[in-house]
């Protein structure tokens, strides 16, 4: 079959019948501009199925990707670093986890599902997030010059190879949950409180201002400018964390819009809020007020009909999707292992009630009371993972956002 009978097949019909990319260009009205997206990051996959993991659904053993597809699930996003034998993949250098092979193995596999495809661009060797924008190491001592071109010839050049290898992206995400910035300190940037202090959300360290949002967003033009010159017709999306914080979410945005930075789409990190309604009066306000920009929850876990709601009853189809971040076996996972839920199950709804470990100080890692010894051993997690009734969620959403 080609990949585009097998969509047909698969039951997507939601999934237009176009060549790559599957979503038409944005037409700057903030509508989304294809099917409302049912998405998941799953790049700890390839990690796992190296180690040994394996995946069932109603007893039978499948490929993940397909349990995901079948269930309802049209969209995957992928992380990738610029060199993560230097970073995140030390351990298993060889391996080079979430790198440019990697990405384009697993981005094809997914384009071959008929899914719509993400990748989100760590412009760094390893995580990048509210606490970390680690400067590459190929990238060590450049200027803010000679980094603009570095953004921009590696987010080309990466989605060439990705079209290349089979892989062709439909949206590129420039920076992971950049709220403060990227490669600090040249990118960094500070925002303010309604009462003019500086943020410290709770839990995050104070956050001062270095280069400043002139130096943020000549970064972020210049990966928007790599993305357009490789794929003309790619959908682009900024990525703030604090989905919960419509002042700090407004501050942001306002700056980046003066600054000319065109993008089409912003995710939202959705995990924790402090009062019920957060999230709905930033989703609310955010159309208000940028009416040609769309917005999307580009990682959340638990609450998991809720969160896809809100956004899909947003007005004007402002609402493009959503995606779960490591549903296999993060947070509140879709899959159990030995017995229980393979992610340790929800975590708490608001700060007030314990503190979220994707939200905790050193980003998406658990905060411990003490450091743990250097890991060693495969970087996957193995074992036999099955779907959970959680996975039926998603097929129900697919039937009711047609």
């Amino acid at each position: 079959m080609t990949r585009l009978t097998r969509r047909a097949t698969f039951g997507l019909a939601a999934l237009p019948m176009l060549a790559h990319p599957a979503l038409a260009a944005p037409k700057r009205t903030g509508a989304r501009p294809g099917p409302f997206l049912i998405g998941a990051d799953i790049s700890w996959v390839p990690e796992d199925e190296a180690a040994g993991a394996r995946y069932y659904v109603k007893g039978e053993r499948k490929d993940p990707i397909a349990i995901l597809r079948d269930a309802g699930i049209n969209a995957i996003r992928l992380r990738i670093f610029v060199d993560p034998a230097k970073g995140y993949s030390k351990r298993e250098p060889d391996k080079a986890w979430a790198g440019l092979d990697q990405t384009i193995k697993l981005g094809r596999r997914i384009r071959d599902a008929g899914l719509y495809l993400v990748l989100s661009f760590h412009y760094s060797d390893t995580w990048a997030d509210p606490e970390h924008q680690g400067v590459p190491a190929a990238w060590a001592g450049y200027d803010l010059p000679q980094l603009a071109t570095a953004v921009e010839a590696h987010t080309h050049d990466t989605l060439v190879a990705m079209r290349a290898g089979g892989a062709p992206v439909d949206m590129a995400v420039i920076g992971n949950e950049t709220t403060f910035g990227i490669l600090w300190p040249h990118g960094r940037v500070k925002l303010s409180t309604p009462t003019g202090n500086p943020v410290t959300d709770a839990n995050h360290a104070k956050v001062g201002e270095v280069g400043g949002f002139d130096n943020f967003a000549s970064l972020l033009r210049a990966g928007i400018a790599g993305a357009r010159r490789a794929e003309p017709a790619i959908a682009i999306q900024l990525h703030n964390h604090l989905g919960r914080h419509w002042p700090i979410v407004r501050e942001w945005t306002d700056a980046l819009v003066a600054r000319k930075v065109d993008f089409d789409v912003i995710g939202f990190s959705c995990y924790q809020q402090r009062a019920q309604g957060d999230w709905a009066t930033t989703f609310t306000e955010f159309v208000k007020r940028y009416p040609d920009k769309g917005l999307l929850v580009a990682e959340y876990s638990s609450r998991k009909r809720y969160i896809n709601d809100l956004v899909h009853a947003l007005p004007g189809k402002h609402g493009w999707g959503s995606f779960i971040w490591e549903p296999i076996r993060h947070q509140e996972a879709i899959f159990d292992l030995n017995g229980k839920n393979a992610g340790e199950g929800a975590k708490p709804d608001l700060i007030s009630q314990g503190l979220n470990s994707a939200e905790a100080p050193g980003g998406l890692a658990t905060a411990q009371a003490a450091p743990k010894p250097e890991p060693t051993g495969p970087m996957g997690h193995s074992g036999d993972y099955i779907a959970n009734p959680l996975l039926d969620l998603y097929g129900q959403m697919a039937k009711d956002y047609q």
